[in-house]
């Protein structure tokens, strides 16, 4: 199911990658949801002969809800959700196909790399075992941090039905609170090779959130819902934990945006580490972004005169 908003010059990637790997359409349905977009990606997918099914929304409905329409209408039996300007490698349906061979795995998900605007590869994401197999503390993983990106998960359909849609109350930050909910309700299996490609955009719908810290926001809008699918004895503890890596990447991101020249943006990420956080690790790196800025400014002055 590939959900699409204003991505039509990336669609051709995605389909191309699907279709190299399709097994035929008595096996899998291919079918892109579009959010209303401008840029008619209808146009793109008529170009592959009736194999690609094609949904409009009748009006910009925002992606949650376009996320959830993917999945309401999904009719497989496993539902992969591979944003339009997200890609897979080869072999990538086979692999977690296989993963789902034991009736217990109720998810799936291989290691991601990220890609940017022109297909380039700019980081891959760590390993989190040494070879395939179920994460027996997943839960507490992906309950401190966001570790997996959405075109490398693939979800039983019937675990969706059973958990519901994704939560329209955390903004771009959707994906790990569903990533979390399914964690505590069933075996969640890894594929070590890097087999799904995830686009970062200059102009992303996350990106758009920087400039007002509403990301920051939402990710802990995420711990707090999370909470209470944790262990009771280390509910606390854990949470606590999220907190603080939130809080620290919201200052690193300041930093790298006061680089790049972008003070209100740095400002507004600061602002909310702080209120996520004020862990001793916290409050250093705060310090020392408030010294570089302390810097900057005085050499500004120094300029001028």
């Amino acid at each position: 199911m590939i959900p699409t908003y204003e991505s039509a010059a990336y669609l051709p990637a995605a389909l191309d990658g699907v279709l190299a790997q399709d097994p035929g359409p008595a096996q899998m349905q291919i079918e892109v949801v579009d959010d209303c977009s401008s840029d008619d990606p209808e146009t793109v997918v008529s170009r592959y002969g009736g194999r690609v099914s094609f949904y409009r929304q009748p009006r910009n409905v925002g992606h949650v809800t376009n996320l959830n329409t993917c999945l309401t209408r999904s009719k497989g039996e496993l539902v992969h959700v591979l944003h339009g300007d997200d890609a897979v490698r080869p072999g990538f349906y086979a692999a977690l196909e296989h993963a789902f061979g034991d009736n217990e795995i109720g998810a799936a998900f291989c290691r991601y790399i990220a890609i940017d605007d022109a297909g380039h590869w700019t980081a891959i994401a760590p390993l989190e075992a040494d070879e395939d197999g179920v994460i027996d503390d997943w839960l507490e993983r992906i309950a401190r941090w966001q570790r997996v990106q959405t075109p490398a998960m693939t979800v039983r359909r019937a675990v969706y039905e059973q958990l519901g849609g994704f939560d329209d109350r955390v903004g771009d930050a959707e994906d790990w609170e569903m990533w979390t909910r399914i964690a505590a309700h069933t075996r969640v299996f890894h594929v070590v090779d890097p087999l799904a490609l995830y686009r970062v955009r200059s102009g992303s719908l996350s990106r758009g959130t920087l400039q007002t810290g509403r990301n920051v926001e939402n990710l802990r809008r995420v711990v707090e819902l999370n909470r209470d699918l944790l262990p009771p004895d280390r509910r606390d503890e854990l949470t606590a934990e999220a907190l603080e890596v939130i809080a620290l990447r919201a200052l690193k991101r300041a930093r790298r945006l006061l680089g790049a020249g972008d003070r209100d943006a740095a400002r507004a990420q600061a602002r909310e580490a702080l209120r996520t956080s004020r862990s001793a690790s916290v409050l250093e790196r705060r310090a020392e972004l408030a010294a570089i800025v302390a810097r900057r400014s005085i050499l500004r002055t120094l300029r001028r005169r």
